[in-house]
């Protein structure tokens, strides 16, 4: 005589197929790149977004290239310089904690999270502030090795 299988045992391999099945279509919903990841920002952040992207632009070494990491925006050359995102209230610059650490004195007039700066969207971006935190960035990031 078979035995049946308990519902908790049914359940548990369903869910796990569940987490699987969640996880692909995330990744088949993620954005590829830039313009695809700006069709998902909420309208009043949009033309933040876009200046932001700009002045990172001219801070990056000209080699950077634009990818997406972390389902967000992002310049690299060698490894990540920075991240970007936005949000309904405010765009978000992510360079790293010790970035942030090291600009904590003209960050002062901004929310700061470990690794994120939110640039309120009711404010123009603080253009040569965004620029030198890039540009801080960049000068910590190592020396691309030639072989």
């Amino acid at each position: 005589m078979k035995k049946a299988r308990s519902a908790k045992r049914r359940s548990a391999s369903k869910s796990k197929r569940s987490a699987k099945t969640a996880g692909k279509n995330i990744s088949r919903n993620a954005p590829q790149n830039f313009d695809q990841y700006l069709a998902t920002v909420p309208q009043p952040a949009r033309p933040a977004l876009i200046k932001m992207r700009a002045l990172i632009r001219s801070a990056v070494p000209p080699a950077a290239t634009e990818t997406i990491s972390y389902r967000i925006p992002a310049f690299r050359d060698n490894g990540i310089i920075i991240w970007f995102a936005a949000f309904t209230d405010h765009c978000s610059l992510f360079p790293t904690a010790s970035i942030i650490a090291s600009f904590k004195n003209e960050l002062m007039s901004y929310s700061t999270s470990k690794g994120t700066i939110h640039f309120p969207l009711n404010k123009p971006l603080p253009r040569a502030l965004i620029k030198k935190i890039v540009k801080a960035r960049v000068a910590q990031q190592p020396a691309k090795s030639h072989r």
